[in-house]
Order: structure tokens, then sequence, then C-alpha cells
């Protein structure tokens, strides 16, 4: 679509502009992502969920009629703004769940998720300029010969309004009800009973004990009631505290933030250098693929993507826990991503080969790493906090990835070989 634009004065500028596409996005999402999850802990996550669909039914499809650079940087602007979705979605797929369960619920959202990251570039390459693919169907000088990008955005919003329309019947997961401050307060007053009951009768078989065993030591038992007394006072306070803590004082909750947007910066990095990569030229240090061999090796990474999160990731996430996981995919990343640029010297069936089997590596060890980062941010939040946590996440992530676009698309030019010295 940049290429079209007519706007890049070299072939290598071009990942330069297509990156402030990918950027404008990021930014609009960074920018609202917080108030969307507040929007969601307060009215529910089913209005915003729902809202957030329409937003792409119509912004989307209004991209695919971009005509010129700021157009499409607008459209995707819009877009990312308006669109509350994922954090909602999140707190959402924590909460349908059992807690025993959440790993099943977040892994069905990180397998939806990641196929839509791999299947839309597929989509992209299948359908876009349709003139040129298949003149039979489409003909020249017609309405998708003018717009030659709109029909893979056309299918996209499809399938988003049919989402659209099967979300009328979702359940809500958020029950905010009039009297919960009353029944708040009711349920800590009979827990505070209770425990003054419970500290009573260890008071009185302390002091039975000591009276029947040691004459001369009431003034010891006395001691260690008042300890157990305070102690109890103590641990209801904490109780409370964290109950009510700022989601900003949240350690475990920053911690996996502070983690998921790093890994968030290289991972949309990533994506935006693997197209243009294999799309440029040998001689650029490219593979030359065509669009539709980049669509079909995304196609087959979203499928393997779906039988990973679906089949396998809640077992291997029980085996090894969240944590251990997210380490051990972040440590076999490292030599996986140093072994691309060899990927040039190969050629033919074992070329493509070679790049589905490390692309469904990629995929699976970034969904692994996702999905383990998610289940720990909603774990450290009360569901009252969740949807503002899960927004506080997507502005973090988002605005990493405002960076990622930009940075990678501009940096990607400098690491091609200068074609007059090939």
């Amino acid at each position: 679509m940049v290429k079209d634009f007519n706007i890049a004065k070299t072939e290598a500028d071009i990942s330069t502009y297509a990156g402030y596409v990918g950027s404008s996005f990021m930014l609009g999402r960074a920018l609202t992502s917080i108030f969307w999850g507040m929007l969601s802990d307060r009215y529910g996550r089913k209005p915003v969920i729902i809202s957030g669909i329409i937003t792409v039914v119509i912004f989307n499809t209004l991209f695919g009629l971009s005509t010129n650079l700021w157009m499409a940087i607008s459209m995707r602007f819009l877009l990312g703004s308006l669109n509350g979705l994922l954090g909602p979605i999140k707190a959402y797929a924590a909460e349908i769940f059992r807690e025993e369960k959440q790993a099943l619920g977040l892994s069905n959202f990180v397998a939806a998720w990641g196929v839509g990251l791999v299947i839309g570039p597929a989509l992209g390459g299948y359908l876009a300029q349709p003139v040129l693919k298949y003149p039979h169907m489409f003909p020249k000088d017609s309405f998708w010969d003018r717009f030659p990008y709109f029909l893979p955005c056309f299918i996209i919003s499809a399938f988003a309004f049919a989402s659209g329309i099967a979300c009328i019947w979702l359940p809500e997961t958020l029950h905010n009800h009039k009297s919960s401050s009353e029944s708040t307060n009711s349920v800590e007053a009979l827990e505070m009973e209770s425990n003054e009951t419970n500290n009573d009768k260890m008071i009185s078989a302390s002091l039975q004990e000591t009276l029947h065993n040691h004459n001369g030591g009431s003034i010891e038992s006395t001691i260690n009631v008042k300890a157990l007394e305070i102690g109890s006072n103590e641990a209801n306070k904490d109780k409370t505290i964290q109950k009510d803590k700022s989601i900003f004082q949240n350690w475990p909750l920053m911690s996996s933030i502070i983690v998921y947007c790093v890994f968030s910066l290289h991972d949309v990095a990533y994506q935006e250098v693997f197209s243009l990569w294999a799309l440029s030229p040998r001689r650029l240090g490219g593979l030359s693929f065509t669009t539709n061999v980049v669509g079909y090796v995304l196609a087959i990474s979203g499928i393997a993507i779906i039988i990973f999160q679906l089949a396998l990731y809640p077992s291997v996430q029980k085996a090894f826990g969240p944590v251990n996981l997210a380490r051990f995919a972040g440590v076999l990343s490292i030599p996986l991503l140093q072994s691309y640029p060899f990927m040039t010297k190969l050629s033919g069936f074992t070329l493509h080969l070679v790049i589905i089997i490390a692309s469904i590596l990629k995929n699976i060890l970034t969904e692994s790493i996702a999905t383990s980062l998610f289940l720990l941010q909603n774990r450290a939040v009360e569901q009252h906090q969740r949807g503002a946590a899960n927004g506080f996440v997507m502005t973090c992530m988002s605005a990493f990835k405002t960076v990622g676009p930009a940075s990678g698309g501009a940096m990607h030019p400098y690491s091609l070989p200068c074609p007059e010295c090939c």
C-alpha cells in the first residue's frame, strides 16, 4: 500500500513509511486504553467489547479506501484510539473461567489474537491487488483497481461484523450491585466477628491450659493472648490494604507489565521487519518472496498456534508454571532469531521448509510468553481492578509498540547491503 502511494523515493524508504502507519495505530491505543479499561470496570465488559468491534468494522473499511499516506495514518490512529477491545476481553477471558482453568481461557484468547495477527497479513497477501492476481474476476479500471487494498479490509470487517452480532449473546462477567458497599461492609463485619470469636476461644483454651499445668504462668499466658490479638488485627488490616491498593503500587502486576512491554517492543519489530525482509530482493539481503508465499507461511503458522494454544499450552503451563515457561521461551527465542540471516543462503524447497519451521517456532514461543504474562497480570489484581489493570497493560504495551514499527522500519534499510557493492 505504501509503495502504491508513490511517496517513497527509494525502495528502502518504504519500510520507514510503513512503520509510521503501524505506529499510528499503537499510538492511538496507548492514549485511550486506560479509559476503556476503567469504562469496562464501571459499565461491564460486554458494552466495551461490542463498541470496539463496531470501531473495527467502520475504520478498517475506511482504511482500505485510503488514497494517500496521511489518510492511512489517520484511519489507523482512529482505529487504535476508539477500539478498547483487548483490555476488557482479557479480563473477560480470565473471569469466565474458574481460577484453575484460567490458563485455558487466556490461551484461547491468545490463540485467537495470535491467529488474527498471522491470518490478517496472510489475507492481505492473498487478496490485495485482486485485479493483478485474479484478472478474470476483477476487471481493470474497476472499483477494485482504484482501491486495490479494499478487498482484504472488507473481508476482515465482515468477519468483525459477524463477531459483533455473536457478542449480543455473550454473558456479562462483571456483576455490579447497588448494595455492593453495604454487602462488603457486612461481610467484613462478619469476618471480624468470626475472628474475634475464634480469638476468644483460643484465649480461653490457652488460659485454661496454663492454669491447669502452670500455677504461676498467668502473666506469660496473657502476653501470648495479646500477641495473638495484635497479629490477627494486623493480618486483617494488611488484607484490606492489599485489596484496596492502587494498581501502581502492585509490584507483581507492575513487574509483569515491564517484562511484557520489553517483549512487545521485540515482537512488533519482528512482525514489521519479517514481511519486509521476506519481500525484499536477494540483492538487498531479502528472500524475494511474493505476497502469496508470505501469506501461506503466515497461514501455516496460524494453524500451528491454534493447535498449540488449545491442545498443549494448558498442560505445559501446568507443568512448568507461567514464570518458568516465559523464561524458557524467551531464552529459546534468542538463537532462533539469530539463525534468520543465514536462511538467505538457502533456496527452493529447503528455504520454504526452514522458513515455515522457524515461523512456527517463533510464533509458538511468542504466544507462550504472552499467555504466561497475561496469567500473571490477571492473577495479581481483584476483579474490580481488572479492567483498569488490563487497560494500563494495553497502554504501556501500545506505547512500546508505537516505537517498534517505526524503529524497526527505520533501522531495516541500514541492515541491507549496499546495492552498488553487490
